[in-house]
């Protein structure tokens, strides 16, 4: 029997942590989107208000997004950019959004070392923002980018993060063949702390 879109997000929300934001535990990357569910102006708007506030060296605020909306020529040139495993569902999401950021430091014309990190920052405050506001994300690093400057005339002066699917979650049956379905159904892990931070607050 298929799970339901409801039942495959109770599976991937993460276990509760006393502290830690919701929207971070409820927070994963579907594959299937809504196509037909379209995304407010008011929820873009917040969205990208919670990644103009995210920390950057210098206060530089590299971050730079190209956003389109299914239908349109904006979203059609994203799309075309992705690689094919990605084409086969990245279209039916309502928006797709090219991230990229200023490699070079506006007060001093100096390169910004840090224009990945700082981009990568406002992209976690956009996903989980989108978290609390019931949409979801899903954040990709497989698309040309060589494509991508040709099909918006992007100077070599920035450099390109991820493309992001963002939309309502849809249903798992809807994506097409098992190998699709049954990456979207299964439960998700994480590494634990252990193997991740060495601190002295803890051995």
């Amino acid at each position: 029997m298929s799970l339901s879109a409801s039942e495959v997000h109770a599976l991937k929300v993460a276990p509760a942590v006393e502290g830690v934001l919701p929207a971070m535990l409820k927070r994963w990357s579907p594959r299937s989107f809504d196509a037909k569910r379209a995304v407010s102006d008011t929820d873009l708007d917040r969205i990208f208000e919670a990644a103009r506030w995210s920390a950057s060296a210098y206060n530089e605020q590299p971050w730079r997004y190209i956003v389109g909306r299914k239908g349109t020529a904006i979203h059609a040139r994203i799309e075309a950019t992705l690689i094919g495993f990605n084409q086969a569902w990245a279209g039916q999401a309502p928006v797709l959004i090219l991230t990229l950021a200023s490699g070079i430091f506006s007060h001093n014309n100096t390169p910004n070392p840090w224009a990945i990190y700082d981009l990568g920052a406002a992209n976690a405050h956009l996903t989980l923002q989108a978290s609390e506001l019931g949409l979801s994300t899903h954040s990709m690093a497989g698309f040309d980018q060589e494509a991508a400057r040709k099909a918006f005339g992007i100077s070599e002066k920035y450099v390109l993060g991820a493309v992001i699917a963002l939309g309502y979650q849809g249903e798992p049956a809807a994506l097409a063949g098992e190998q699709l379905q049954t990456m979207e159904t299964s439960p998700r892990s994480r590494k634990p702390l252990s193997e991740l931070v060495a601190a002295d607050w803890k051995e």
